[in-house]
């Protein structure tokens, strides 16, 4: 028996590129940091969540490329020479990455006691029903 990929199912038409986002998404994987949480706001909103303690607001961007949510951080170091006896605190550079179903749109961006929220909205198309006249041909 031979395997077939997700996109080349018979019934799958127009889904190609799922197979090619599957894969996209499990490359963005950086590891644990910084951790973050996704929770369901209501019944067409999420909110992202992540910890991002001694990050200022100008330390952080947040992009959406190619229907991905980018958000970067880059802490700027103080002017001067300080000596760490011991450093336990991050302070590296981060990007993670989400991949965004098409519909989705990106609200409000918050930071809070360290914690940075981005709010997103799913657009919840019409159904629409359409009925296709055969002609004898």
């Amino acid at each position: 028996m031979t395997k077939m990929a997700l996109g080349s199912h018979p019934f799958l038409l127009g889904f190609e590129q799922l197979e090619r986002l599957v894969e996209r998404t499990a490359k963005s994987d950086t590891g644990g940091y910084p951790p973050y949480n996704i929770e369901q706001t209501s019944q067409t909103g999420y909110r992202i969540t992540l910890a991002v303690a001694g990050f200022d607001e100008s330390d952080l961007a947040i992009t959406v490329e190619d229907r991905q949510l980018v958000i970067r951080g880059r802490q700027s170091e103080p002017d001067g020479e300080r000596v760490f006896l011991h450093r336990g605190i991050a302070a590296r550079q981060f990007q993670r990455t989400f991949v965004l179903a098409d519909g989705v749109e990106i609200g409000a961006a918050t930071i809070e006691n360290g914690l940075l929220h981005v709010d997103l909205n799913l657009a919840v198309p019409e159904t629409v029903v359409r009925r296709i006249e055969i002609s004898k041909g």
